[in-house]
């Protein structure tokens, strides 16, 4: 601590500094994504080009959970023509691949209390980020500091139920993960089965493997698929008191927002059968399947 000393910095703006511009700006991201504060995200494509309109300046990738990121930067202060090209990018690459989840990201020097306005009404039906750009410079030094001022990635629960109707087969999930990792579904299924009512099924769609009784949907559990592992949700299922059951366990878990999310790879699923029975036991008695 003692050789921490205090340096004061100033703002600058690099839509009218002479050393810096948007394609300066676009290489330190791309040498580094995780510094926007959205993860550890790999760099997919940069200047993408877009069928009759223009260029997406990033599109970042999150390989372990199958979600995209459309980038869109903007020196200087928020526009509304910036505001619909960064959402028809985002509209377009979704179209184009909705086998991953899609977030538009707006990337500004200056987020207006205008764009807050109008963006807040689009909530809960495009899932978006605002980050505001401050860049600070220190003695001979320029700091990037990127700031969240806006994230509503979770889309509302009908837009959810939207993505049902673009089911799949198995098959779509074994080239896409691999046998051994859709076959940890199998698994789970049995034990879910082994404490439910009534005979449940895997519903095989674009976004997720969900549940079904033959006539509805039943996604109190779904799963999403990994490379490596097996993602698993539990709707309503986050309570700190679980939490801390995980914990002790030694199963890592986190919260999004009510649900209760944990990776599952095929060691996993043979240490932590007997724990992971008693867990969806809990969860199938609530849903009063």
């Amino acid at each position: 601590m003692a050789n921490i000393t205090y340096a004061k910095h100033e703002r600058i703006f690099l839509k009218t500094h002479p050393a810096f511009n948007e394609k300066w700006l676009h290489k330190r991201i791309e040498e580094d994504p995780s510094i926007l504060g959205l993860g550890d995200l790999l760099l997919l494509a940069s200047e993408r080009a877009q069928e009759r309109a223009g260029r997406l300046d990033l599109l970042l990738v999150d390989p372990e959970q199958d979600h995209r990121y459309e980038v869109e930067l903007m020196l200087g202060a928020t526009d509304e023509s910036h505001v619909i090209r960064c959402i028809e990018y985002w509209d377009i690459e979704r179209r184009r691949y909705p086998g991953y989840e899609h977030c538009a990201v707006l990337v500004a020097e200056d987020i207006t209390s205008r764009f807050l306005n109008v963006v807040s009404l689009l909530s809960g039906t495009i899932p978006l980020v605002a980050i505001q750009l401050n860049a600070l410079q220190i003695g001979e030094h320029v700091i990037l500091d990127f700031v969240k001022v806006l994230d509503q990635r979770m889309l509302r629960k009908d837009d959810v139920a939207q993505s049902e109707l673009q089911t799949t087969e198995r098959s779509y999930w074994v080239q896409k993960s691999g046998a051994p990792i859709i076959d940890m579904a199998d698994d789970l299924l049995q034990i879910i089965n082994e404490h439910s009512g009534q005979k449940l099924h895997l519903n095989y769609n674009k976004y997720y493997i969900g549940l079904t009784d033959g006539a509805h949907s039943r996604n109190f559990i779904y799963f999403r698929p990994g490379k490596k592992h097996l993602r698993v949700v539990i709707r309503n299922g986050w309570t700190d008191e679980r939490a801390a059951r995980f914990e002790e366990a030694g199963l890592e878990a986190e919260q999004r927002n009510d649900k209760l999310v944990f990776n599952l790879s095929i060691s996993d699923l043979k240490k932590f059968r007997e724990f992971l029975s008693v867990v969806i036991h809990e969860v199938v008695t609530e849903q009063g399947s």
